[in-house]
């Protein structure tokens, strides 16, 4: 409970330590708005004019940051008015803070400007899971207690993992009452045996595929810092990619969320390559991690597959001297998990590859992502590919410009 209680103050933008941290970030935010332009730095940024950026490039002085093994150290400030509570009009109209590691500086556009960014050559990989109705709302039969659920994946003999939150302590062989979004009752779940984390074994009693049952009764599993979870109409079509195909994700994938059918077309048409691979969005990109150290936390496992006409794609991008642009980190951590000294071969299996420094990236050169959770797996994992110092100077920068943080936010390119 303690973890859950964590995870959901981290959800609304409430990191630990509010006080001390609020000093920090005063003081971080005064350093970078203190930052100007060398004259070499101005003379790239103009000679980029095909950005069309909205304010000027920004350079970040301080030398680089040791290696980070707290996860306090990845604690950030985030009003809460800068979560993101619905998706934008169009997609491709959320802003991109593209971020150059050569010459530690970055700049604003915007995600429809992406094609410009990009050369021909470079291949951009996609994550094409779909995300499932994983969310369950119903009540205890014997108790009429309300309980919430959300569902995690179905055995081949039907028995479901599901993550339970009620009052009280449940026991084995009670009876849940799933109900639709009209609150109207629906079918029951047998709940067999607790697992761990929350966890319970249960079995729907109704002989049905759990895809068509999750479609009945199930609801968008939007995680609590989006409106507490509550699902609207709109979310059904938007917490989803507009080239997700295969069903198994309870988050969304949310760097792809920017995508258009027009924007892709736009960067076919530059002459950049276009790939998906499948990774299941799992639990654990819901919570914060919940240790001092990074070394002590432990990875949750996510299955996923690379095919072998992808890799082969891949390695010929990167030896004909393209660029490989992961479009999330669902992406990175699968690619990473299927690249040796060799380069990527075809890949399927779990994995629970934890990307912390001082990790060396092997599969891939550039990586758009959106803004994440503090003390998350997730931020880790950019800030490593990053830099830590610039990631945390460019995150400084977006919160000072008002970016929109998290799963309906804003982007970040990191070149």
């Amino acid at each position: 409970m303690a973890a859950e209680a964590a995870a959901n103050s981290h959800y609304r933008g409430e990191p630990a330590g509010r006080g001390k941290q609020q000093s920090q970030f005063a003081q971080k935010r005064s350093c970078v708005t203190r930052c100007h332009l060398s004259q070499q730095a101005a003379q790239q940024v103009e000679s980029r004019k095909r950005l069309q950026v909205s304010t000027p490039a920004w350079i970040a002085t301080a030398p680089t940051t040791p290696t980070m093994t707290s996860i306090h150290d990845y604690d950030y400030e985030l009003p809460r008015e800068l979560i993101a509570q619905h998706p934008l009009p169009n997609r491709a109209d959320a802003r991109l803070l593209v971020v150059d590691r050569r010459t530690r500086s970055w700049e604003s556009t915007h995600v429809r400007e992406l094609p410009t960014l990009l050369h021909p050559g470079d291949v951009l990989v996609l994550n094409d899971t779909r995300v499932i109705r994983a969310r369950l709302l119903g009540y205890r039969k014997q108790t009429r207690g309300r309980w919430e659920g959300l569902f995690l994946e179905a055995s081949p003999e039907g028995i479901w993992k599901v993550l339970s939150k009620t009052r009280g302590k449940l026991r084995p062989g009670e009876t849940v009452v799933l109900q639709d979004r009209t609150a109207r009752d629906g079918i029951e779940l047998a709940m067999l045996s607790p697992l761990s984390g929350g966890i319970w074994a249960a079995r729907p009693l109704e002989a049905a595929p759990f895809l068509d049952l999750l479609e009945r009764y199930g609801r968008v599993p939007l995680p609590p810092y989006i409106r507490d979870g509550n699902m609207l109409d709109e979310d059904v079509e938007r917490y989803q990619t507009v080239f997700a195909k295969h069903p198994g994700s309870v988050a969304a994938p949310t760097a792809g969320l920017h995508f258009t059918p027009p924007l892709l077309d736009a960067i076919r048409r530059r002459g950049v390559g276009v790939e998906q691979v499948t990774l299941h969005v799992g639990i654990g990109t819901f919570r914060p991690v919940a240790t001092e150290t990074l070394e002590e936390h432990q990875m949750h496992a996510e299955w996923g597959q690379v095919s072998a006409d992808v890799a082969r794609r891949l390695r010929e991008c990167r030896a004909s001297g393209g660029r490989v642009v992961a479009v999330g980190t669902t992406v990175v951590r699968l690619l990473e998990s299927a690249t040796s000294d060799a380069g990527t071969r075809s890949w399927q299996g779990s994995t629970d590859l934890f990307i912390r420094p001082p990790y060396e990236f092997r599969a891939i050169d550039s990586l758009l992502t959106n803004f994440h959770l503090p003390r998350s797996t997730l931020l880790v994992l950019v800030r490593t590919f990053g830099g830590d110092d610039l990631i945390r100077r460019a995150y400084q920068y977006a919160v000072a410009q008002r970016y929109r943080f998290y799963s309906y936010g804003d982007a970040m390119l990191i070149l």
